[in-house]
């Protein structure tokens, strides 16, 4: 449990790593007009985020799920793998990446990086890390009920991200 705990520790300082990043790129897009849309559902993004972290260790701690090495490796390297995949993304588009959903005007779409092959493969990390990193300690509830609600935040946010840099107005009343 407490090399477990050691993983989920990391992940929380590299997320706020990432959110130090994004308040950062967000004050760049600001100062050269970015817009942000998607206002309202954000926070449930948050929300969601910050329970897969909580829930993971809490529920391999409450129900004692054992780390179950034919599971938990291949687990640990997803997650590891997604991790990756989220610093390319953020590597590939500089400053105009953020965990809002901000465009500024007359920038060009990133089309270097992962962005060759797929629309939006920081949401492929999300989702593989999800999965994956409850699963390393058998916390196979939470990753259920995190990819079930991240299914739906998913649903909304990339509906939202799509109409934003396509520049049509935001969907179901989304700023």
């Amino acid at each position: 449990m407490s090399a477990y705990l050691v993983l989920i520790g990391l992940v929380v300082l590299e997320r706020l790593a990432e959110l130090t990043v994004a308040r950062r790129n967000l004050a760049w897009a600001r100062s050269r007009g970015g817009i942000e849309y998607g206002r309202r559902h954000y926070p449930w993004i948050v929300v969601a985020h910050a329970a897969l972290l909580a829930a993971a260790p809490a529920e391999v701690w409450l129900l004692g799920r054992p780390f179950v090495p034919l599971l938990g490796w291949p687990m640990l390297a997803v997650a590891v793998l997604a991790q990756g995949l989220r610093w390319w993304c953020i590597g590939t588009l500089g400053r105009q990446w953020n965990t809002r959903v901000v465009v500024v005007p007359d920038m060009p779409l990133v089309r270097g990086g992962p962005y060759r092959w797929l629309r939006h493969p920081n949401y492929v990390a999300v989702v593989a890390e999800g999965l994956a990193l409850p699963l390393v300690h058998t916390a196979w509830l939470t990753a259920l009920c995190f990819t079930a609600a991240n299914a739906v935040l998913l649903t909304v946010r990339i509906r939202v991200e799509n109409a934003a840099l396509s520049g049509r107005r935001a969907p179901a009343g989304e700023p």
